[in-house]
């Protein structure tokens, strides 16, 4: 398939996603969202293992900008070290907002939780097109697309804060690049070998939503950790992936 329309169909996606998305209703912050099943307090923080579990964040988010800041990232692009750096950056800063939303879980909270993780998902987004597409192309949607995934946070808030909460915006940042970067993937080829990392962390992030989604049984079945701090757990394994990929991939041309 020639490289235009290649990018036609990406972009076609593109669009019916957001026809799609805006088609519907507005969707407000569900307050139940916020009644996590694990919710011990230890050493007297509240929601102890629901806390915790984000500090993995943290600690790939600091190992990850060590990584880029020293020039080791020889897995990636030349071009793309800037948004690898920026990538680890939102995965860091995800852990302490994070940690700080589940210590007080609310809408004031979760703001300070979505806010880093559209940094790491618009980052990433931006690597797989420099990376399958053009560095070119990455670079110039790369702050734009910065300011679209911090601005559907604050959309959200706002709106929330107007009592017709809308959660539109956020919910396209957050799925539409786990729908973009498989067919990326499908339809382009890497400049650098190794897809199988990229794979693995489509795979764990697939996987960290089911956990959110199964938080209540898996607590009740096993009643160590709940599904959402397994979420938490398996979520940061996806960007050790992502570190890992910088490490060890070569070029493929």
């Amino acid at each position: 398939m020639p490289t235009d329309n290649r990018l036609k169909l990406v972009l076609a996606t593109i669009v019916v996603a957001i026809i799609a998305v805006f088609s519907i209703d507005p969707i407000a912050q569900e307050p139940g969202y916020h009644n996590f099943s694990d919710q011990r307090r230890l050493i007297n923080i509240a929601n102890f293992f629901n806390v915790l579990s984000s500090l993995p964040f943290v600690i790939i988010g600091i190992i990850g900008m060590r990584l880029v800041a020293l020039r080791q990232a020889t897995g990636g692009l030349a071009e793309l070290q800037f948004i690898y750096f920026t990538f680890f950056v939102g995965v860091f800063l995800t852990g302490f907002g994070s940690a700080y939303y589940h210590y007080q879980p609310g809408n004031q909270t979760l703001l300070w939780d979505r806010l880093p993780m559209t940094i790491a998902f618009m980052s990433l987004f931006c690597a797989i097109v420099g990376e399958y597409i053009s560095t070119q192309l990455a670079s110039k949607l790369f702050i734009p697309l910065l300011i679209t995934g911090v601005a559907s946070v604050i959309y959200w808030y706002v709106t929330e804060l107007n009592g017709h909460g809308d959660l539109r915006a956020y919910v396209l940042v957050q799925f539409l690049p786990m729908v973009l970067i498989p067919l990326i993937l499908w339809l382009f080829e890497s400049k650098l070998n190794g897809d199988n990392y990229i794979w693995g962390i489509i795979g764990a992030y697939g996987i960290s939503k089911l956990m959110e989604l199964l938080d209540v049984q898996i607590y009740s079945a096993f009643g160590l950790l709940s599904g959402h701090s397994l979420k938490h757990l398996i979520a940061a394994f996806g960007t050790l992936i992502f570190y890992w990929a910088l490490q060890r991939r070569r070029s493929s041309q």
